[in-house]
């Protein structure tokens, strides 16, 4: 059971934003009048509301009124990263750097685009940079151990989540679980199960309805040989997030190996199905091998018992 979920969330995005104040008895502000300002807050205003397109052509107002407005090409960044435009959101927060390079967010905005394509070596050099600049945001301590763990630095990303835990703010308790279930995904990847089962722990006691750390808590309770643990934990995966189809394989498995083979053979099927409508042809086709080698080792066993 070696599949784990790891989150991605990557950065709690925090908008730079810049409000225009305006007192009760201003007059109207005619279009001559609107300033990059303006455009900038129309922007962030576009982004709350999901309008992601949008929002990039009035961050394109906001600068094409000041060349050198950082944040706008900031905020810009932060749009072009919910696209998934990771190519434009670096150029962006290069541009927002060059013309504030003591600008934090700009550096973690741009750390996780570098994350995102998988560039953990650069993003780290960016999380670095933030660090040095606002050494208290837990963010940038987060995202490096994010960093550090997609790049096989399992130790060091647990000292980092260690230090975002101290930085975090106590009543964020989502935010909380999010540390503890990555730091538990390290923990079980330098083969200590114990703590990543305490993290585990921690994680859903903090967030009882996120179905990742039941799943990776799950795999924890399989390696260390607690099918009933792990038949318990991707029941809660399904009931949460009932189209998982891996969380279906995995108790697959453990219930065949408690004995429990017809359930065995009903999940490994449920399993088939969701793969199969999610068009992952891969894991649809390892499915099915699976379900045809459990099929042929409980009609040997059959055999067996009847002799």
């Amino acid at each position: 059971m070696s599949n784990l979920w790891r989150l991605f969330i990557g950065v709690i995005i925090a908008f730079s934003l810049t409000f225009l104040t305006l007192s009760a008895h201003s007059a109207p502000v005619s279009i001559t009048q609107i300033t990059a300002s303006n455009f900038l807050e129309l922007g962030v205003d576009k982004m709350r509301r999901g309008n992601y397109q949008e929002a990039i052509e009035s961050f394109n107002q906001a600068i094409e009124v000041e060349k050198d407005f950082a944040v706008a090409y900031s905020d810009r960044c932060l749009a072009y990263l919910q696209l998934q435009d990771y190519h434009q959101a670096i150029a962006d927060c290069t541009q927002a750097i060059n013309f504030a390079p003591n600008d934090s967010e700009a550096y973690l905005n741009r750390g996780l685009a570098l994350y995102r394509q998988g560039d953990y070596s650069d993003a780290i050099v960016d999380y670095n940079r933030a660090i040095a600049l606002k050494p208290y945001d837990f963010r940038a301590y987060y995202n490096r151990g994010l960093a550090f763990a997609g790049d096989g630095k399992d130790s060091e990303a647990i000292l980092d989540f260690n230090l975002a835990l101290t930085q975090i703010p106590r009543i964020t308790s989502l935010l909380l679980a999010d540390i503890y279930n990555d730091r538990g995904l390290a923990h079980f990847v330098l083969q200590d199960i114990q703590a990543a089962m305490l993290d585990f722990n921690l994680a859903i006691r903090l967030n009882a309805n996120d179905y990742r750390a039941y799943f990776n808590r799950g795999c924890t309770c399989g390696r260390n040989g607690d099918d009933f643990g792990a038949v318990r934990d991707f029941s809660q995966v399904i009931r949460l997030n009932p189209s998982n189809a891996l969380a279906y394989v995995n108790r697959g498995v453990a219930r065949y190996r408690l004995g429990y083979h017809l359930g065995a053979i009903s999940d490994l099927q449920k399993a088939s199905e969701y793969f199969d409508n999610q068009g992952k042809r891969v894991a649809y086709e390892k499915t099915l091998d699976l379900l045809n080698n459990l099929r042929q080792q409980i009609s040997s066993a059959t055999e067996i018992a009847l002799l």
